[in-house]
């Protein structure tokens, strides 16, 4: 992620959520974020209900599949936070 975290998708979090999301949580839990973190369904998993929590934005079983599949067939990038983010967050 950059180091400047796009005011545009924090201020479109802030407004689905309902919920003020501070950029340092976000930087935090993206922080966390490693290759393999999106490369096992197990640890992906883990983290959607992460975002999902912070965001307080409930995700069902179905949603986070479909997260889960998009992601693996995005071939996304793990160091693209922003863009994981912001597939969340249309999914809702």
């Amino acid at each position: 992620m950059s180091k400047n975290f796009p005011k545009e998708a924090l201020n479109a979090i802030n407004k689905k959520s309902g919920k003020t999301i501070s950029e340092n949580a976000v930087k935090k839990l993206a922080s966390t974020v490693k290759p393999e973190t999106l490369q096992s369904e197990a640890k992906l998993r883990q983290l959607i209900k992460q975002v999902s929590a912070m965001a307080n934005i409930p995700v069902s079983e179905d949603t986070v599949k479909d997260i889960v599949a998009a992601v693996k067939k995005s071939g996304i990038n793990p160091s693209n936070m922003e863009a994981l983010m912001k597939m969340m967050m249309m999914k809702k």
